[in-house]
């Protein structure tokens, strides 16, 4: 009697199956654009062309400049969808960064989906060139998630905080309650959570991210110390924004 072979499970955790799904999730989503680009880049530029007879030469040119186009595509998705690792701060009293970007605004502000009272706003702009994977500001447990539809005004729009679509966390916290609101933008059209509600997240771990340029929030008590101001550049997970009281 011969050997038996390995189960459908094992060929899975030996096959592609395994990769795909052991991938950081910011990976995952650029497979939706970066297959279906690849795919058509080698199409536009080593199969197609030869379909076409040699004195078509202005088809040929057209089909390698749509072949370059769709390269160049492919080449920003992967740059986009970029996830790298980060260091997070050793003091457990320091409240990180949410998203890498540009601080926008630092304000007290009502916090709006949750009804959590007057809180610190810090806003921080993700550009297209930005690392738009958003993680947690803190340590926490996420008490509640909820998604709005929206517009999608330019997010330094002064109403894109209201009325685009987003997506808001509620993190309880031995501190007390901290938000996170994900923003989409004009370009933005999607917003990916990798959490859910019951989720306990540690600080700096990855939670979700915005596709193509956006808008990320994090609303703190009132009684921390805020370490960043309008024109700082932070990155998530390793800039420090503001500090837990008692921990100066």
């Amino acid at each position: 009697m011969g050997q038996a072979g390995p189960s459908n499970g094992v060929w899975e955790e030996w096959g592609l199956y395994a990769t795909v799904r052991n991938m950081p999730s910011a990976h995952k989503e650029m497979l939706r654009f970066g297959i279906p680009l690849a795919l058509l880049t080698v199409l536009l530029i080593f199969f197609v062309p030869p379909l076409f007879p040699a004195t078509w030469l202005l088809a040929k040119m057209a089909l390698a400049l749509a072949g370059l186009v769709a390269a160049l595509l492919l080449g920003f998705v992967c740059y986009f969808f970029r996830d790298p690792e980060r260091v997070v701060p050793g003091d457990e009293a320091i409240i990180v960064s949410a998203a890498d970007g540009l601080v926008v605004s630092v304000e007290e502000y009502e916090e709006p989906d949750f009804h959590l009272g007057p809180m610190i706003r810090i806003a921080v702009f993700l550009s297209v060139f930005d690392v738009h994977v958003n993680r947690s500001p803190v340590d926490g447990v996420v008490k509640s998630t909820v998604y709005k539809a929206g517009q999608f005004l330019d997010v330094r729009h002064p109403h894109s905080s209201t009325r685009n679509e987003c997506r808001s966390w509620w993190l309880e916290t031995p501190g007390g309650p901290v938000a996170v609101r994900q923003i989409a933008g004009l370009i933005a059209r999607r917003i990916v959570a990798w959490a859910g509600e019951g989720s306990t997240l540690g600080r700096g771990e990855r939670f979700g991210m915005i596709r193509f340029g956006s808008r990320t929030e994090v609303f703190l008590p009132l009684e921390c110390t805020v370490l960043v101001k309008p024109g700082d550049r932070v990155a998530g997970a390793a800039t420090p924004i503001a500090r837990w009281p008692g921990n100066s």
